[in-house]
């Protein structure tokens, strides 16, 4: 498998500025947020970062078939 690493660094550089925008956009709504992640049990946030990833290789499965 050869890594297209300028795609890669786009990748990175796309997520970087997508999770930065709630941070600018609304400081207050993201310290809320991230209190109620604090608060929740780590099977909760396992969960949740698990199905994040499946969704986002169905995504990039479909964006490059």
């Amino acid at each position: 498998m050869n890594i297209a690493w300028p795609d890669l660094a786009a990748a990175l550089g796309l997520l970087l500025v997508i999770e930065g925008i709630l941070p600018f956009l609304s400081p207050g709504a993201i310290k809320r947020a991230l209190a109620k992640f604090a608060a929740m049990d780590d099977t909760t946030l396992r969960v949740a970062g698990a199905v994040s990833m499946v969704g986002g290789l169905v995504l990039l499965w479909l964006v490059r078939s």
